[in-house]
């Protein structure tokens, strides 16, 4: 549930958070410990990519945890021989959630993705077709622009810097929304600006409307 109060620049203001799902409660650090032992855990995962093979990321990951829970599970077996007692299984409320996925979920998913892979492909066949040439020249520069980034970083480099900047930035955005929507506003104001005057020069450039 949203909160009313967000603390901005070291002051309280009256605009309320956006409610907070379990993936906002992560990048918005509301739980500090939680996020951080998220973020770590990943940024290690992501960092051992960068130098071992995939197949032995897994395999000592997997181990790793293996490890500590066969550890966890016989010291709670030794301690409740010693002690007497009866406590059961230390993962048996672990154990008994269900992690099967409904046929209805299934499909509400996979409609999902299928709608999603349907707009992506007419978008990108509307852009490399040239049905708007703006649009198209826009989409160039895009690649161009990536080029560079892919001569600069590897796809994992980029991964990890993703991966940094989401735990980062909404948090940042949330603490400083009002000067950095000013500075949106005034970007979005000039490439709307640069835009109109494009299509001024190049008229055919704008898909013409169905009549």
């Amino acid at each position: 549930m949203g909160r009313k109060n967000n603390v901005r620049n070291g002051s309280e203001t009256d605009e309320p958070r956006p409610d907070d799902g379990p993936v906002a409660e992560l990048v918005y650090w509301r739980d500090p410990k939680k996020s951080g032992i998220v973020f770590g855990s990943v940024f290690v995962v992501l960092l051992a990519f960068a130098f071992l093979s995939f197949i032995s990321v897994v395999a000592y990951t997997s181990l790793a945890i293996l490890s500590g829970t066969l550890a966890f599970r016989v010291y709670k077996s030794v301690l409740a021989a010693v002690q007497k007692t009866n406590e059961g299984h230390p993962f048996k409320e672990y154990l008994e959630v269900d992690l099967t996925v409904s046929n209805e979920k299934a499909q509400e998913v996979s409609t999902t993705v299928v709608s999603h892979l349907n707009t992506l492909a007419n978008k990108l066949r509307s852009l490399f077709l040239v049905e708007d040439i703006v649009e198209s020249a826009k989409f160039g520069g895009l690649l161009y622009f990536l080029t560079y980034i892919g001569a600069w970083f590897n796809g994992l480099t980029l991964v990890i810097l993703a991966f940094i900047a989401l735990f980062a930035l909404p948090k940042v955005y949330e603490t400083n929304k009002t000067i950095i929507d000013q500075y949106i506003d005034l970007v979005m104001g000039k490439v709307t600006e640069i835009t109109a005057k494009v299509q001024a020069i190049i008229p055919f450039g704008k898909k013409e409307k169905a009549q």
